[in-house]
């Protein structure tokens, strides 16, 4: 397709995506209201105040679970809804499905018997995890949300990041979305500093595009599901983007630009596993690497 890459996204979207991500796209670059938005997602909403129907599409089925919850909570603080009545009735079902420590699991064993990815286990007691944990309690805290689970849910982040010695590229995004909401500013800061320096280490981020088959892929990840600097500090905000020089962040926005493909769409690097969550997933995919990836970096869409 001719045209910008923001006319050729487009395009994409409204060939491919489901209502929700149609919504959210002509929120952000057509100039839409967020009453659509909201109207779209309460479609996954259940009446235990969680979120279900396969609104993280590798997940089906009815059930609510924690990841799409969570889902749900980041297209709400993207349309500027996270708080209220919506922040009370979700933070409700979070204390309900939280384990024994406060915290969540990354699914809940309601999920069993729907179709569910395979690189996602389900386990009768399923244990905490700052992958599920952290982005949440870090998005609650910088809406400024106050609830009664928020207290232990935080006490389990900041001992789960402080104590990371070796890790995967999931739980260090997981660990910066905590950090870069949680209150303790001066904390987060050490926090975020030390985790830079176990990043670069372990050769958790590719910092050279061009040479993505030297660096290693985390265990279990698909080949090719390399991580880069725009994946951990996904706003010029970030405590993460403090990791990175100008030039590696450059190259990072370069590389990211030039990934999206013929279609106008971005592809997914995880490991795909049935025809529809392909489908599902590339148009989140392409709405977060515009609006946060590329915009948010100022980059020129247009």
């Amino acid at each position: 397709m001719a045209g910008t890459p923001l006319a050729r996204a487009e395009q994409f979207i409204w060939l491919t995506a489901r209502v929700l991500e149609q919504r959210r796209f002509a929120y952000h670059f057509l100039g839409a209201a967020a009453e659509p938005v909201e109207a779209a997602l309460t479609a996954y909403l259940n009446e235990d105040g969680g979120y279900g129907h396969a609104l993280e599409p590798d997940l089906r089925g009815p059930a609510s679970q924690p990841l799409h919850t969570a889902h749900a909570l980041r297209v709400l603080d993207s349309i500027g809804r996270c708080g209220g009545l919506r922040a009370e009735r979700i933070c409700r079902y979070l204390t309900n499905v939280a384990t024994r420590d406060g915290a969540l699991p990354v699914i809940h064993p309601s999920q069993r018997g729907y179709p569910t990815a395979p690189f996602i286990p389900i386990v009768s007691d399923p244990p905490s995890e700052l992958l599920a944990t952290g982005p949440v309690v870090g998005l609650l805290h910088r809406n400024q949300v106050w609830h009664a689970w928020l207290f232990r849910a935080t006490d389990f982040c900041w001992a789960a990041v402080e104590g990371l010695q070796k890790s995967h590229p999931y739980e260090i995004q997981a660990a910066v979305a905590f950090l870069d909401g949680v209150p303790d500013r001066s904390r987060a800061e050490e926090a975020a500093d030390r985790l830079g320096r176990l990043v670069r280490e372990q050769r958790l981020v590719v910092l050279d595009p061009g040479r993505s088959d030297a660096y290693p892929v985390a265990a279990g990840y698909a080949p090719g599901e390399y991580h880069y600097p725009h994946d951990y500090a996904r706003v010029p905000g970030s405590l993460a983007r403090r990791w990175f020089t100008d030039e590696e962040m450059d190259r990072s926005l370069d590389h990211l630009a030039r990934e999206q493909q013929e279609d106008g769409g971005w592809p997914v690097r995880w490991r795909q596993w049935a025809p529809s969550t392909a489908l599902e997933w590339r148009p989140v995919v392409t709405v977060e690497a515009l609006r946060t990836g590329l915009r948010a970096h100022g980059r020129v869409l247009r």
